[in-house]
């Protein structure tokens, strides 16, 4: 399984200056129990945004700087998502895990999205792809209100690709 991984706003906001425009720890404690012992996959700028790598994940990143060196040790650097995806092909289950870039030359490829839908429009410079509805079937949903950790309200949807 190949499943893309995201928060994204009403308006597919993901993020701006390469920064995460909402704190939601309840989405990120969902985000390291999906993604944990498993190989993700990401773009330059979402691995350059991280102050240290996540633990117990393979890193892959894609990146088309010729000799790029990663700033963490052990991430594994690919030329393009085919070459990423070949790099992780013994893996059931793939994570592809940003940017805008990147989940947009996955979606062909994915087979699930687990999305984190945050109710609000935010300004941004990184977006997540539209879902196809004829492509793509909604599975399961569940809201979150907020609350004293959680200045917005977010819903976590689970899509699967249809069979075409």
């Amino acid at each position: 399984m190949i499943t893309l991984i995201a928060a994204a706003a009403e308006n597919n906001a993901l993020g701006k200056d390469n920064q995460m425009i909402w704190h939601l720890p309840d989405d990120f404690k969902r985000f390291k129990k999906l993604t944990s012992h498993h190989y993700i996959i990401m773009g330059r700028k979402t691995l350059e945004s991280f102050p240290t790598p996540l633990p117990n994940r393979t890193h892959i990143v894609i990146t088309r700087q010729e000799n790029y060196q990663p700033k963490f040790e052990g991430v594994l650097v690919a030329k393009n998502l085919e070459e990423a995806l070949k790099m992780a092909e013994k893996e059931e289950q793939i994570w592809i895990i940003g940017g805008g870039e990147i989940y947009k030359l996955a979606l062909e490829q994915a087979t699930h999205i687990e999305l984190t839908r945050v109710h609000g429009s935010f300004e941004a410079d990184a977006f997540f792809p539209e879902i196809d509805p004829d492509k793509w079937e909604l599975v399961s949903s569940a809201f979150h209100d907020t609350d004293e950790r959680h200045d917005y309200a977010f819903t976590y949807l689970t899509y699967a690709k249809r069979k075409s």
